[in-house]
């Protein structure tokens, strides 16, 4: 493994790396994808831009509430200063489902804003997505957190910024799901020139994204993410996530046919 180096002083973490280059491998591409369907450029831009902002807050807020149990510090700190140390701590980690909701939240207000189509909007937006979170969990690899269940058969992590990932055999449930993100890039690219479930292929992700992620989690062994009746709380959000995207892949092209209907 390899968390990372240190330049000046400075600590670059392996993730901090992997996910600029997944922002610069995945975002062009779906800009590029927008334009050739006659998309403006520079509106998308904005739209990632705006969705980028909604997603490191809301990665960062979820960690929060997963943390909920330790707020009763902020109420214990002793100054200013201690107050931005504990806050640091409590909702310094980040959770990828508050990304995705926060930033299609920003993202979503930016394209209403625009104007813009909002169908070909986000299927271009879908497999890039699905891109730049395989970067990102080549990256967690890399730097040894969501780590997985021990196993006699995994790899063991021997340089991990999180302690107690170290010195056993683990399952690689990161690079799982950084597979299982690049087969679902690869599906939904394909859709997308297909033209194939045309104005669903961001529902199409995040349903099967979902499933997977539930599936996924059985495997993961880094306690500390939260639980709720047995469940992860990833788990109870991939549920909650999949019953509302699945009522509006359902209900949207029937509504469509009805407006068509009465027009």
């Amino acid at each position: 493994m390899f968390p990372g180096f240190t330049i000046l002083g400075k600590f670059i973490s392996s993730y901090s790396l992997c996910a600029i280059a997944g922002i610069f491998t995945a975002c062009p591409l779906s800009i590029h994808w927008y334009k050739k369907r006659g998309g403006n450029d520079i509106a998308l831009i904005l739209v990632y831009l705006f969705g980028a902002v909604g997603a490191f807050l809301g990665m960062h807020i979820l960690y929060g509430i997963t943390n909920i149990p330790l707020w009763y510090f902020l109420a214990e700190s002793e100054g200013i200063k201690d107050f931005i140390l504990k806050f640091a701590q409590i909702f310094g980690g980040s959770v990828f489902y508050g990304g995705l909701l926060g930033g299609l939240l920003a993202g979503g207000i930016s394209v209403r804003v625009q104007k813009l189509p909002a169908g070909l909007t986000t299927d271009c937006a879908a497999p890039a997505l699905a891109l730049f979170h395989c970067f990102g969990r080549i990256g967690c690899f890399m730097g040894g957190c969501c780590y997985g269940v021990e196993s006699e058969h995994g790899i063991t992590f021997t340089r991990s910024l999180i302690e107690s990932a170290n010195g056993v055999p683990r399952v690689p449930v990161q690079l799982y799901e950084a597979a299982f993100e690049l087969a679902l890039f690869f599906a939904l690219w394909l859709l997308l020139n297909k033209g194939i479930l045309k104005n669903r292929l961001l529902l199409v992700y995040i349903i099967t994204y979902s499933v997977g992620r539930f599936i996924l989690e059985f495997w993961r062994g880094d306690e500390y993410r939260g639980f709720l009746f047995g469940l992860s709380t990833s788990q109870i959000i991939s549920i909650l996530v999949f019953v509302v995207s699945a009522v509006i892949f359902v209900i949207k092209p029937k509504k469509r046919a009805e407006s068509v209907e009465e027009s």
